[in-house]
């Protein structure tokens, strides 16, 4: 669900997070590349209630929330506030939820030169937060279902990006052109599966350096059962032979299970146990973003899933998509503490 795609976070288009390399190198400790992040910010309403209502049946809510998110300004809120330098390239409306939405992704560090402004409403999701933290969401898709145009200086972003990071919350025919122009520069690209339902695109399976599903999405995307680790595993295969690099499944509270090549062996990460669960909109947009970075930082996999699982610890508990997204220094607090 839309909670899920909120919880993986990195570059998406619609906002299309990119980070520059330079600046990259500039602003982080060793030789590291910037990524770009291409995806849509969208305003999340959220409506606490003790369980979701059953058909024909009124529940009053415990109050309304209005908070900034979308899966790709939530995945490059999430690698900027890592202190990883992330351009968002996408789509906002003229609406009085964009004004917020732009504060809330300049807040973070994102840099937003190549966020466009088409009339009409900005992305919204109305959220429905149960009291056990599970969430339910509709999504309106506004500017980021518009018509795309990407400037030639966007296009120069992608190009010379560390990586890009993309969901599919915007139009897949965007998705398309942002994979080949990644692929035909060198640039690795990371899609969080949130979003649109059905069946990928062969042209962007083919670009794909890493695709990370959650269990329903993934079952989604093979039609092969997911209840299991060993259907899991063979279900991400079958991504794999369609085409994607590495396959990196998120498991919730169960941590994740990465795929990273063909005949490869499998890497189990056992989830870092959050004390309380407050939301988990945004965990995984949260965790893609924080993968993401790692390995740009150079991290070997088994560390980068770990400060990953750290990240998505943070951020589910606490309240909202973009406003859970943890620092460098949360993390690396838990992270210390965890040892």
């Amino acid at each position: 669900g839309h909670a899920q795609a909120h919880q993986q976070q990195l570059a998406t288009p619609e906002q299309l997070g990119t980070i520059n390399q330079k600046e990259a190198q500039h602003r982080c400790d060793g030789d590291n590349e910037g990524s770009c992040s291409g995806g849509q910010p969208e305003l999340d309403l959220v409506l606490p209630v003790k369980r979701v209502p059953l058909p024909g049946e009124t529940l009053a809510a415990d109050g309304m929330d209005t908070v900034p998110g979308g899966k790709g300004a939530n995945q490059a809120a999430g690698a900027a506030k890592l202190g990883h330098p992330t351009h968002f390239i996408g789509q906002i409306g003229t609406d009085a939820n964009a004004s917020l939405l732009r504060a809330s992704l300049q807040e973070a560090g994102a840099k937003l030169q190549h966020l466009r402004e088409v009339p009409g409403p900005s992305g919204t999701a109305i959220i429905i937060l149960q009291s056990n933290g599970e969430n339910s969401i509709i999504i309106v898709g506004g500017a980021n279902q518009a018509e795309w145009s990407l400037s030639e200086a966007a296009k120069e972003e992608v190009s010379k990006a560390g990586a890009v990071l993309l969901q599919r919350e915007i139009p897949e025919h965007v998705n398309i052109e942002v994979a080949k122009l990644a692929k035909a520069a060198n640039v690795p690209v990371y899609m969080d599966a949130g979003g649109m339902e059905g069946p990928l695109d062969p042209q962007i399976l083919a670009c794909l350096t890493l695709l990370s599903p959650n269990e329903t999405e993934l079952n989604r995307l093979t039609n092969m059962p997911t209840e299991n680790e060993e259907q899991i595993e063979a279900a991400a295969r079958m991504l794999q032979g369609m085409g994607v690099e590495a396959v990196l499944v998120k498991l919730g509270a169960d941590g994740s299970l990465f795929l990273p090549g063909k005949g490869q062996a499998p890497i189990r990460q056992k989830a870092i146990k959050a004390e309380k669960v407050l939301d988990t909109t945004g965990a995984g947009d949260c965790f893609t973003a924080a993968y993401t970075v790692a390995i740009l930082e150079g991290m070997d996999t088994k560390a980068a899933l770990q400060f990953a699982s750290a990240a998505g610890s943070i951020c589910v508990q606490r309240a909202g998509a973009m406003p859970s997204m943890p620092s460098r220094a949360d993390v690396k607090a838990l992270l210390a503490a965890t040892k």
